[in-house]
């Protein structure tokens, strides 16, 4: 369990995801749903399989979008590792309404909470070192501040949000500017008060960021021992992030060179939804 849950997004924004995700479901009406008698039900939430848990505001909205009145009783926490065979949650409310919210609350809760769980896995992965684990703007359309809010379920930071909230300096735009040097000035000039990150190729234009000056560099594809010269060559003045080919398999040695961050795309964009079920009746004993 995390110390302290982060903050979820804005209600606005769960709430239009969750009327987007229900109107390309529903659609007209659940034709099947329409069948039963829309009597007080309760209903469990299963969880099949490890998994550390997000998503929980997702689910609830999309409940409480089809029944106000429902009344969800969780029993874990965001950012919770639960077991496989875990008893997540209980609900009661309208049995027409449960069964048409089933796959579309599912769905959120299933995608987020394997965000978070494979998020998890990286961050305990360098443990003991200094490194934090980053995301990606490699997300799901539309499902970007829900996936990045998943990631700070499962321990790892995020990066910036998408393209108007850091300025990234990276191969193309150092080329357009003519120099690393000339892209810092004119970022330094346009956005001032905006984080600068800016990626290097070798270890001469390490250098030269150093000089300049930016909030973190951004190490792409060095080898093991241009990245050690980098960390060595740094010495702590800048942050320095690294990113590309990165795996659980070279995860433990990078972050062993001594690098602040490793930011991994993988998080997001290699979704493994997690197993969970929601079933009407009570709870097994």
């Amino acid at each position: 369990m995390l110390p302290h849950p982060p903050a979820a997004p804005p209600q606005a924004q769960i709430d239009a995801d969750v009327a987007r995700a229900l109107a390309e479901d529903i659609g007209s009406g659940d034709v099947t749903a329409a069948l039963l008698p829309d009597s007080d039900d309760i209903a469990y939430l299963l969880c099949k399989q490890d998994a550390v848990i997000a998503g929980r505001p997702w689910f609830d909205a999309t409940h409480r979008a089809l029944d106000p009145q429902v009344r969800i009783h969780w029993r874990v926490l965001e950012g919770d590792h639960v077991k496989a065979g875990t008893v997540l949650a209980t609900l009661e409310g309208r049995s027409r309404s449960l069964v048409s919210a089933e796959r579309t609350s599912l769905n959120f809760l299933q995608t987020l909470s394997g965000t978070a769980t494979t998020t998890a896995t990286y961050v305990a992965a360098v443990a003991g070192t200094k490194a934090r684990i980053l995301d990606t703007r490699k997300t799901l359309p539309g499902l970007r501040l829900a996936q990045k809010y998943a990631v700070r379920c499962g321990g790892g930071d995020n990066h910036r949000i998408g393209l108007f909230d850091t300025v990234m300096l990276k191969e193309n735009h150092i080329r357009a500017a003519g120099s690393l040097t000339a892209a810092v000035q004119a970022a330094r000039a346009q956005q001032p008060s905006l984080p600068l990150v800016v990626e290097v190729e070798d270890l001469q234009q390490l250098q030269e960021a150093l000089a300049a000056g930016c909030e973190r560099i951004l190490i792409d594809d060095f080898t093991p021992a241009m990245r050690r010269e980098a960390v060595r060559t740094a010495a702590g003045r800048i942050p320095l992030e690294v990113s590309g080919s990165v795996d659980l398999t070279t995860l433990r040695s990078i972050a062993e060179d001594g690098v602040d961050c490793i930011s991994i795309g993988g998080l997001t964009k290699h979704v493994q939804a997690i197993d969970l079920s929601l079933k009407l009746g009570p709870p097994p004993a």
